[in-house]
């Protein structure tokens, strides 16, 4: 059972799917554990720390997957390192599929068998495997420090004797798994925060952090949430309430968070530039949804612009500004994944094709594309009529 972690290509990413302590779990199961030199450089891994917990260094991506049984990666492949990949290896990793048709066909030509992290389901047993919830999760920690260094003053209030510095006003907008994160964190920084969320349910989440919720709490807002916890679409009235209510508050705001990134749909819009116009000069906007087009107008993927004296920050890979914390989390979300198909008794790979996680998660096996997001749609078999019958009917 070889296992294969190469370097990653993509220009911006700087985690690893493997760190020290799971190559010293997967030995342990049995695997040959390779990984391509320097694979780990830029989150502040050594080869040398592989190397102690028993992964073998291989010189280049060729030699690192060659007779892979399994890739594991942050990234979705590139055609290069897709070619060096053998017939029947399994790829687990952040495919990022939605837009990406093309190459995820490709990933099924080439006979791999891949599984994209983000489909796992919201199951309790599934919780230490996601990675959207992980990486998330450092996300809107780092959008509050990022916002805290372009900030240029100081988060807390300060009383000395040369007079007081008032604490920043913080607005978290979406408090799912990033958003109360981000709470946490300015809280902890000394900031007044705030925070909104379409979901009734979030307020209690909102306020047990210290912060204040923001919403138009009328009837509808308190019945639009489904049994199941998701949000219901409100009325073009409420829409308009909420949104007076939310202009109104980003005026008097020092920071901005959005975090409402919806996976394979273009973010919303939840900030226009009539309300960073409203903004004081060298207030700051984190965009945590800058990948997806962004929640913020005038937002710059990947960069840090400046709309009406307010610094947009437009990171796509926020997680990745801190990429030893970011890579010891998700290479931990890859081996709870991957050792549900490793048999503990012949420490072999068997992996379960029934089993509800592999069934999520599956993307491409057997050369086609599997998952039903992305799986060619088949065509309606017609149906057939007996002649002289056309009016009496036919089922199929």
């Amino acid at each position: 059972m070889k296992i294969a972690v190469p370097r990653e290509t993509a220009a911006a990413e700087s985690r690893v799917a493997a760190t020290p302590d799971t190559v010293k779990r997967l030995v342990a199961q049995g695997a040959t554990v390779v990984i391509e030199t320097a694979a780990g450089k830029t989150a502040m891994i050594p080869d040398a720390d592989y190397q102690a917990f028993g992964a073998q260094i291989a010189p280049d991506r060729t030699a690192t997957l060659k007779d892979a049984d399994v890739v594991l990666t942050v990234r979705r492949p590139n055609a290069d390192t897709l070619a060096d990949m053998a017939s029947g290896t399994l790829l687990i990793g952040s495919l990022d599929p939605f837009g990406h048709e093309a190459e995820i066909a490709a990933i099924a030509k080439q006979g791999v068998s891949a599984f994209s992290m983000e489909f796992m389901p919201r199951i309790t047993r599934a919780q230490s495997m996601d990675v959207l919830s992980s990486q998330a999760n450092l996300a809107g920690y780092q959008a509050v420090i990022e916002a805290a260094t372009a900030y240029g003053r100081a988060m807390p209030m300060m009383m000395t004797a040369a007079g007081t510095v008032p604490a920043a006003r913080v607005f978290i907008m979406g408090a799912g798994v990033a958003g109360l994160q981000a709470i946490a964190t300015a809280r902890r920084l000394g900031a007044v925060v705030t925070a909104t969320d379409v979901r009734p349910a979030a307020k209690e989440q909102v306020e047990s952090l210290g912060a204040k919720f923001i919403a138009v709490e009328d009837d509808e807002f308190k019945q639009a949430e489904t049994s199941g916890g998701y949000a219901k679409e409100m009325s073009e009235d409420y829409r308009k309430k909420q949104a007076e209510l939310v202009a109104s508050h980003i005026a008097k705001q020092d920071i901005v968070i959005t975090t409402a990134l919806i996976p394979g749909r273009p973010a919303p819009k939840l900030v226009n530039s009539a309300m960073l116009s409203s903004m004081k000069p060298g207030s700051v906007v984190v965009d945590l949804a800058a990948e997806r087009g962004g929640n913020v107008e005038g937002t710059v993927p990947g960069e840090v612009a400046t709309v009406s004296d307010v610094t947009v920050i437009g990171y796509e890979n926020m997680a990745g500004r801190i990429p030893a914390s970011a890579s010891a989390l998700y290479a931990k979300n890859l081996f709870t994944f991957l050792e549900t198909m490793i048999d503990k008794e012949s420490k072999t790979l068997k992996p379960n094709w029934d089993d509800e996680l592999l069934k999520a998660t599956c993307l491409t096996r057997d050369g086609a594309v599997v998952h039903p997001a992305f799986a060619p749609k088949q065509p309606e078999t017609p149906v057939m009529v007996a002649a002289g019958k056309e009016n009496e009917g036919a089922s199929a």
